[in-house]
């Protein structure tokens, strides 16, 4: 074959080359991320309806101002009833925020030890959890156990399980995804068997001392540990790409907080107010973060301290879809509204 032959393919398997990556392109993020920015944070919570969610609500704490709120779409679309600022909202796994800072708590007051395993406090799961007598709590909590997440389990999310014994079943006996403390995977079951410790430690439910040692004293009204504790009717109704009910009422053990109680929380955390002491605090430092995400069908949470800007953000969005591009729209907006705060 000629040369000139041979830099002719080369270039036109160049151009294919481009042009399937051209069809693979996420476009409407790119879309999203090259708009002109507005001017407000409410213009830009207004245009992301456009994006695809039913309803968005936006929370700006900015040090030594008022809290402002921000909202558009819907609350419940069915009824077309606006989306409100003030409504509860299952905030998913950033839950495990309260339960992390109930551990360190428990741990600053000698009822709980970072060193000791989970065979130590439920002895019961030794040879149905592999590894229970080398997993420390540490390792639980910063989701370094090894342990199987529950809601990666086959189809999960077709029939998701209500009770904690049925969440627990579908990963005992399972083999471990890792040697304790040798790697890092998210697991939901670590924070299922940190409550279940927590309520045999304590011998009453955890919730219960998070409201006593954490909400009550940051007087967070608006904070609760289930769907089945709250009026429904304000709660922010959640929503699946291609499937018409409201999710709001399907319990996935998610607690429900408003924005303005979230972003309390959050700021609490970040200046160290809601610890009992530095002791306490370097606990909490040592094991877990100091921000979160949250994601389950229906609703999309983040929630962050920015400490350039002495802000806490948060973003509810009640719209969730199969491929992701919700939830990658949602940090969009997110930063979105971050470059907007900054400048």
């Amino acid at each position: 074959m000629k040369k000139k032959q041979k830099t002719l393919i080369i270039r036109l398997a160049l151009l294919l080359g481009t042009v399937v990556s051209l069809f693979f392109v996420p476009w409407p993020l790119v879309k999203a991320w090259l708009r002109p920015l507005p001017d407000s944070v409410q213009e830009q919570v207004s245009e992301a309806i456009n994006l695809g969610f039913d309803g968005i609500v936006a929370y700006v704490d900015e040090g030594g101002n008022e809290p402002a709120f921000y909202a558009a779409g819907y609350k419940n679309r069915e009824h077309e009833i606006p989306a409100d600022p003030h409504a509860l909202f299952k905030i998913a796994s950033v839950g495990k925020l309260y339960n992390a800072l109930a551990v360190a708590k428990l741990v600053n007051s000698n009822k709980l030890s970072l060193d000791k395993t989970l065979g130590d406090y439920l002895p019961q799961l030794k040879g149905r959890i592999e590894n229970a007598d080398r997993i420390t709590l540490r390792m639980m909590v910063q989701h370094r156990s090894g342990i199987p997440n529950y809601t990666d389990t086959k189809n999960y999310w077709v029939a998701p399980k209500e009770t904690d014994d049925e969440k627990l079943a579908l990963v005992l006996d399972l083999p471990a995804n890792f040697e304790p403390g040798e790697a890092f995977e998210y697991s939901n079951t670590n924070y299922l068997l940190l409550v279940r410790i927590m309520n045999r430690v304590l011998g009453y439910d955890s919730f219960q001392y998070i409201e006593e040692e954490i909400l009550e004293p940051l007087n967070l009204n608006h904070t609760y540990g289930s769907i089945h504790d709250v009026n429904m009717d304000e709660v922010m109704s959640g929503y699946y790409v291609g499937y018409n009910a409201d999710l709001k009422t399907v319990d996935n053990g998610s607690m429900v907080a408003t924005a303005d109680d979230l972003g309390k929380f959050i700021r609490a955390l970040n200046d160290g107010s809601v610890f009992k002491d530095q002791n306490e605090q370097d606990i909490y430092t040592s094991i877990y973060r100091y921000n979160h995400t949250g994601l389950i069908p229906g609703y999309q949470t983040i929630a962050a301290y920015h400490h350039d800007i002495d802000a806490v953000v948060i973003l509810f969005t009640n719209t969730v879809d199969f491929e992701g591009y919700n939830w990658n729209l949602s940090e969009i907006v997110y930063n979105r509204i971050l470059k907007i705060l900054r400048e």
